[in-house]
């Protein structure tokens, strides 16, 4: 396993970062296997392990703590912070009353005293960002955590987020955790150089694009769509809408990509994100032991400039097949009243 810097933290990281939302009732819930898996992705040199409070309602941030067991210097640890936990209302968000209660939980689950990468896992824009960057830069100082850094965020946001930091004298992000994927390219044209020009480490989720990468689903072949996530979101997976018609015709040609270079395409799939200058590590989300194995042995596959060009040639670079699961949507695309002015103020004359 090689290893990058994580932007410029100074923290050295596995290029294949473990992802555990799968772990827990959302994916695997025998919590012995789930911690073999973590022990299997240390043994193979996997240092960076990423997680998120609301995985499993913190039921992974608790598998993953048990699995760290004395092993936590090993690990560069990351989790998130941003969705609602429990009922109620405050519980939730990049405010500061959330952000601290929420670190504290996720420090009791994880059972560590410290967290090497806290991420706001979405924008927020009832919160101003300078009150977000304060209480973590106020986190920082106490010890809780490293770093912090963002996740799904857009350019611009990332952008004003460092020049309100450098504005108020607050640390900044030193982190994005963006989509990325052959399907979903659109990062290539904004988010990833900005990060670059900030010195932002990256982690990418989604290599696989839900399972269109895996060689799971394929052209002309029946796709289930009562279990697994094809149940939970059936738009997403099924063939009869054209965008996963052609997601399922790209797959085909990329296995054509892979059988020529000799690999799987999923391994083709976690080779391109990680060739990307921009990308530190690329986070693999196993749920057995299986995929994990099947994951790392994809580790030492280097993509040729031929092979990069090919890929290109089938879906262009900076651009996005479909929107990827989980995405962040800005409200002024997903609130109708911030695209159109009320019905008296619309003529011109």
């Amino acid at each position: 396993m090689r290893y990058r810097y994580l932007g410029r933290t100074g923290m050295e990281v596995s290029v294949h970062c473990l992802g555990t939302m799968m772990f827990g009732a959302v994916g695997n819930q025998d919590h012995d296997d789930c911690v073999r898996i973590v022990h299997a992705a240390l043994d193979a040199g996997i240092n960076f392990v990423d997680t998120a409070d609301m995985y499993s309602a913190g039921e992974s941030e608790e598998i993953v703590g048990k699995a760290l067991r004395g092993r936590r210097d090993e690990v560069v640890l990351a989790t998130k912070v941003h969705f609602p936990i429990g009922e109620g209302r405050n519980r939730g968000g990049n405010g500061r009353r959330w952000i601290t209660t929420a670190v504290e939980d996720s420090l009791r689950r994880l059972r560590t005293d410290w967290i090497d990468l806290y991420q706001v896992h979405r924008p927020d824009h009832a919160t101003d960002i300078e009150e977000t960057l304060s209480v973590l830069t106020d986190l920082v100082r106490q010890g809780k955590i490293r770093a912090f850094g963002c996740s799904t965020f857009p350019a611009e946001e990332i952008v004003e987020a460092h020049h309100v930091a450098e504005r108020r004298a607050l640390h900044r992000f030193r982190t994005e955790q963006p989509p990325y994927s052959i399907l979903a390219r659109g990062v290539e044209a904004n988010v990833l150089p900005t990060c670059r020009r900030y010195g932002m480490g990256v982690l990418t989720w989604g290599p696989l694009a839900s399972g269109f990468l895996t060689g799971r689903y394929r052209k002309g072949q029946a796709i289930d769509l009562s279990t697994g996530r094809a149940a939970l979101t059936p738009g997403r997976f099924d063939p009869a809408l054209p965008v996963n018609a052609t997601k399922l015709d790209i797959a085909e040609r990329l296995v054509e990509v892979a059988d020529g270079i000799g690999s799987t395409l999923p391994e083709l799939a976690v080779a391109f994100a990680a060739a990307h200058p921009a990308v530190t590590s690329v986070i693999v989300g196993p749920r057995t032991m299986a995929q994990l194995e099947a994951l790392l042995k994809g580790a030492a596959l280097t993509l040729d400039d031929d092979t990069l060009d090919r890929i290109d040639a089938i879906v262009p670079p900076g651009t996005n097949v479909y929107q990827p699961d989980g995405a962040w949507t800005h409200p002024a695309l997903a609130e109708t009243e911030q695209r159109r002015r009320p019905l008296p103020d619309r003529p011109a004359a």
